[in-house]
């Protein structure tokens, strides 16, 4: 390997320095991590080389056995991690290694609390697993040759982790990523080759290529005799494998302990936290395939980027053949991790291949179908480790029932919901739990949407739901009225919002509260007619309501109509949103309105409809369209 004269220097794309000394106090007491992350990487490159080489055999040359290899220098004090993988051209290096958290650096420091075990686990969600190497040594040199490119295009990458790095040309003979670290002061007992070991078999043994050490040979030795007895050869030094070589997926689940699962996952995920559940199932028959698939216990930064390539690692007969292979799990999956290995698919599968064969739809209804049976049993068995999900994942399981028809009733069943029956916001109320729990001779789930939960729950919606006992969700997710235009009931139950319509409580009515009804609509007849030539068009309906016991009125919107909260889901879209008409209701028990019904002054009179009015849509939408006429309206008759 020669150095060529020009070397440039340059400038980290994000906050290194921050972000270097927050790996470092946050993960030395797991310093070893290092190892396991760069270990990754290597098999990465060998995997993704035995993908290209499918179509183009000529990548492998000369050296066709795939591996990586870690050595150790005591002289120089460096530890050297090599594979003869993909390697990686001068634009790679400048992509992978000059930029750390490329997608998101900002979100990345925005989250970060202080708290460094917290901090620590946002570190594997930003793909900087390579910085990992910072945590033990004071400089990295990486020496790196693209498969296919010649050996005078090579390129040297070498930095301190002070804020920029240099780039230089090189040779080098052979192809793949040679990895250089420096060790710090005080690191010696990682040039220990034990240790090495020790920490690759903790952490890498289920990687599917061989990782070796140098292991050292024996010189000749002369026989049990003496000097004149029969001499043992010497033994030469060889490259052995320290891991068992075989992909953790294709062994039995009796063979494998909790441990390797996680840290299997930590390996495919680059995630630095345990997950929270797994799922490993080998399929025969009709179709041959194995999955182990994962749900993290917390959300990437990005999840909402519904963008984003997600999905699982493909392999076709324990070759890898991509990552992110989104056609086997719908978008409201894409939290899921893991392994899928088909038997079936050819060879050369490509991404457009995937999309339209039938062999990849019958994997993705098996895998949606593992994922969702996995949730259903936590959601049965371990109700706080279900919550933990819910609170990372719920708003993406949200989009299932307007995505997945097919498992709409399923999806439902694991939704989680705040409710009048439990105090405070915290989501716990499924619609399984909600049916065990109704009245004799309900019917239906109510629920109401609202901007937060503190506006739903004093909502003036609830008084009588509140005075009958008969508990509402509290759906308050942006997403959660986007999520009810697909979802109309749960197990034959009509799911009704309390904002919509003329309120039917039907067997819940008593008969006193019929009767009063019919006699308040005749007794405020005339008082209805009046409202209504007062306000003319601007509302469609007046009527009156029983829905309210302590509030004088409020608006609601036909059961076709479109609601508030739907209104400005659209408008932060920015998509046009056709003018609303509301339906005035009014409590006629309430002292105001049978005020307003004695009010012989027509100017008066006017005032007060339209200060109810306002004061209903203020209370439905959160907005006026013309504050200052209200207030003014407010001065003239407290004035």
């Amino acid at each position: 390997m020669t150095d060529t004269v020009n070397t440039e220097t340059h400038g980290f794309q994000a906050e290194v320095k921050q972000l270097l000394k927050l790996m470092i106090h946050s993960l030395y007491s797991n310093k070893e991590i290092f190892l396991r992350e760069l270990v990754s990487n290597a098999a990465d490159a060998a995997d993704k080389l035995r993908f290209k080489a499918l179509s183009d055999n000529s990548l492998y040359g000369d050296d066709g056995e795939l591996r990586v290899r870690i050595s150790i220098d005591k002289t120089a004090r460096t530890i050297t991690i090599d594979d003869n993988g993909i390697g990686m051209s001068r634009e790679d290096v400048i992509s992978h290694l000059g930029t750390i958290a490329r997608s998101g650096t900002s979100e990345f420091f925005d989250n970060l609390s202080g708290d460094q075990a917290k901090d620590s686990q946002l570190i594997g969600q930003f793909g900087v697993g390579f910085y990992s190497g910072f945590i033990v040594s004071e400089m990295i040199t990486v020496n790196t040759r693209a498969a296919g490119a010649a050996a005078d295009q090579a390129i040297q990458w070498e930095s301190e982790g002070e804020g920029d790095y240099r780039l230089t040309n090189i040779t080098k003979e052979s192809r793949g990523t040679e990895i250089i670290l420096h060790l710090r002061e005080g690191e010696d007992d990682l040039l220990e080759a034990w240790k090495l070991r020790q920490i690759v078999n903790k952490y890498s043994d289920h990687i599917s290529i061989p990782v070796e050490m140098w292991k050292e040979g024996q010189p000749e030795s002369e026989g049990p005799d003496g000097p004149d007895g029969e001499k043992t050869p010497a033994v030469p030094g060889e490259w052995d494998s320290v891991t068992r070589a075989s992909a953790l997926w294709t062994l039995s689940k009796s063979e494998l302990k909790d441990e390797e699962y996680q840290e299997f996952y930590k390996h495919i995920a680059h995630d630095f936290e345990d997950p929270l559940i797994w799922s490993h199932n080998r399929v025969e028959g009709k179709q041959e395939y194995t999955s182990l698939l994962y749900i993290p216990a917390r959300a990437p930064f990005d999840m909402w980027n519904r963008e984003k390539e997600h999905g699982l690692k493909l392999y076709v007969q324990r070759v890898f053949i991509m990552d992110d292979a989104e056609q086997f799990m719908p978008t409201y999956l894409r939290f899921v991790k893991g392994v899928l290995d088909s038997n079936d698919l050819p060879l050369n599968v490509s991404r457009e291949i995937l999309q339209d064969n039938k062999i990849t739809t019958s994997l993705r209804t098996a895998c949606t179908k593992r994922v969702l049976t996995m949730l259903e049993r936590m959601a049965k068995n371990d109700d706080e480790k279900y919550l933990k999900f819910w609170n990372e994942f719920g708003q993406v399981l949200k989009e299932g029932p307007a995505e997945d028809m097919a498992n709409k009733e399923k999806i439902a069943s694991l939704l989680r919901f705040s409710s009048t029956s439990v105090d405070g916001a915290a989501q716990e109320v499924g619609f399984g739990k909600y049916i065990e729990n109704m009245q004799e001779g309900q019917e239906k789930i109510y629920y109401i949407t609202a901007d937060n939960y503190t506006s739903a729950v004093k909502s003036a919606y609830l008084e009588i739901f509140k005075k009958k006992g008969i508990e509402v969700l509290l759906l308050t997710d942006r997403i959660d009225e986007w999520l009810l235009s697909h979802l109309t009931d749960f197990d034959g139950k009509q799911l009704v919002s309390v904002t919509k319509g003329d309120l039917d409580l039907g067997a819940l009515d008593d008969d006193d509260a019929k009767k009063a009804k019919e006699e308040a609509t005749e007794e405020f007849s005339s008082l209805i007619e009046r409202i209504k030539t007062t306000l003319g068009e601007k509302v469609a309906d007046v009527r009156l309501t029983h829905r309210l016991t302590e509030t004088p009125s409020c608006v609601v919107t036909n059961e076709d109509g479109m609601s508030s909260q739907m209104i400005k889901l659209m408008e932060s879209a920015g998509q046009a949103v056709p003018p609303q008409k509301y339906i005035f209701e009014l409590n006629p028990e309430h002292e105001m309105i049978k005020r307003v019904a004695d009010e012989a002054d027509e100017t008066v009179f006017a005032d007060r409809v339209q200060l109810l009015l306002e004061q209903a849509q203020l209370t439905e939408r959160g907005s006026l369209d013309d504050p200052a006429a209200f207030i003014a309206r407010m001065n003239r008759l407290i004035g």
